[in-house]
């Protein structure tokens, strides 16, 4: 078999696909001509895929993963662990996605190095105790952005269990994690209000612990379980063996991580824009390869998207959204208050469809979004304040009033779904101009082809570099 280093894919957002203009300006959002046909295929998920890369890197022998995400985020993952001693390369993948990912963890993981972020909070908190395992002092840091995500948590935590952090004093990025090749374990309480982040990147790594680790959360609140769930879930397929005795409390054993081939569905949560823009412009919107059970924050939107006025089937592994005569056919959403509460993810999305709701509505048990890769909520506020539309900020989400809107810029605040925010309300304002697309390369980095073959209708293309299989458009 033949193997090759592993190499981040190009991150162009727009390569030779069109442009605004040859100054690189903003990518003007495109209005739909009338209702969809669509159907394609989503890359990786990259919760599973950083999830997987991971346990993989801590695992006791080679692991396979096949069809995982290449994108930004998921490329920082794989420098960062082979900056610890991983060995991570490309052999040949099948189905259209690319090459899959061999990887060889070392027999102690090597410190002495530098990590870059990015803006990935997969990376921001699931590596630094992988670096405490780790001999030698792991220097962290990322992008300007991502100097503002919440990690008090994840440096305290470590600090709990005896591991030498120095960060001045910030709780954010930049710090150092000053590696001793182990960590005792045991009892630990933590706060993970701010995100379920804190939970998973301490539960990855705790069968490595020498007295694994009683983990409990101490917050009022704890935003998106799902993603705790599916964390639990990769560790248990592992052979690992952990528990939930009661609500906000888990307990890892230590032991062994097994070495397991392992196939990455696709990114639900990346669906979404493209589910959501069948009940914008009218029409169908297919997505293959949907699974039929999953851990997955993004299978929400098979209850949601009837909510808002959608017909929506799974028959054989694709997803199908029937959004009927669409807002551009004078169909409009319900008004509705939703929880997204376990999905926050999804909130962009429904907040760019409620804009064209029939009533006002609220999108609730979101406060943490706050954190993300921008404040969500801020600047959910902001970019529709500036095209006409009204979202309010609410204490834990947004009152959102439908308002006529105008074209005009959108801001994205380095947020890939802000930017696929503003491409839903774009199908039907014209002049929807988006500062940044080349956000969305953090998990999806085909995704204005992607979209504007979507509505194009094109004939269907070979996969692209990152594993994109367009079926049928």
């Amino acid at each position: 078999m033949q193997i090759t280093p592993y190499s981040a894919p190009d991150f162009d957002p727009y390569g030779d696909r069109d442009t605004p203009d040859e100054e690189g300006g903003p990518w003007i959002a495109p209005t739909a001509s009338g209702p969809l046909a669509a159907r394609l295929r989503i890359p990786g998920s990259k919760s599973l895929t950083n999830r997987e890369l991971v346990l993989a890197a801590l695992a006791d022998g080679p692991s396979l993963l096949r069809a995982p995400l290449r994108s930004r985020d998921t490329a920082l993952m794989v420098e960062a662990l082979r900056s610890l001693g991983v060995a991570i390369e490309e052999v040949p993948g099948e189905g259209g996605f690319g090459p899959d990912l061999l990887v060889t963890p070392p027999e102690e993981l090597t410190g002495s190095t530098s990590i870059d972020c990015g803006l990935a909070g997969t990376v921001m908190r699931f590596v630094p105790p992988l670096a405490a395992l780790a001999l030698g002092p792991v220097a962290f840091d990322g992008d300007e952005h991502a100097r503002r995500r919440p990690m008090r948590t994840s440096i305290e935590a470590l600090r709990a269990l005896g591991v030498e952090v120095s960060d001045e004093g910030r709780g954010a990025l930049p710090f150092t994690v000053h590696g001793s090749g182990a960590i005792r374990g045991g009892e630990l309480e933590i706060d993970a209000s701010a995100s379920s982040q804190f939970v998973s990147g301490l539960l990855l790594a705790a069968p490595r612990f020498e007295e694994g680790l009683r983990l409990r959360h101490t917050g009022e609140r704890l935003p998106s379980l799902p993603h705790i769930e599916m964390t639990i879930h990769a560790l248990r397929a592992r052979g690992v063996e952990v528990a939930s005795p009661e609500p906000g409390v888990w307990s890892v054993e230590p032991g062994p991580i097994g070495a397991l081939d392992v196939d990455i569905e696709p990114d639900l949560s990346n669906a979404a824009p493209f589910l959501a823009a069948a009940l914008v412009a009218g029409g169908t919107v297919s997505i293959d390869g949907w699974p039929a059970s999953t851990t997955q924050v993004g299978d929400d939107l098979r209850e949601l998207l009837p909510r808002l006025g959608a017909e929506v089937r799974l028959e054989e592994g694709t997803l199908t959204v029937d959004g009927g005569a669409g807002v551009l056919g004078g169909s409009r959403p319900p008004a509705l208050d939703l929880d997204l509460s376990t999905g926050g993810e999804l909130a962009p999305a429904i907040v760019a469809l409620q804009a064209f709701a029939e009533g006002p509505g609220t999108v609730t048990g979101i406060g943490h979004l706050r954190g993300h890769e921008t404040d969500r909520l801020m600047a959910l506020a902001a970019v529709f304040a500036d095209v006409g539309g009204q979202v309010t900020e609410l204490d834990e989400g947004l009152a959102i009033t439908p308002r006529a809107m105008h074209g005009g810029p959108w801001r994205v605040f380095a947020d890939h779904r802000m930017a696929t925010a503003a491409a839903i309300v774009g199908l039907a304002v014209e002049g929807i101009a988006v500062d940044d697309i080349g956000a969305t390369a953090k998990t999806l980095p085909e995704f204005p082809e992607l979209w504007a073959r979507m509505l194009r209708g094109s004939e269907p293309e070979p996969a692209g570099p990152a594993g994109i299989d367009l079926l049928g458009l």
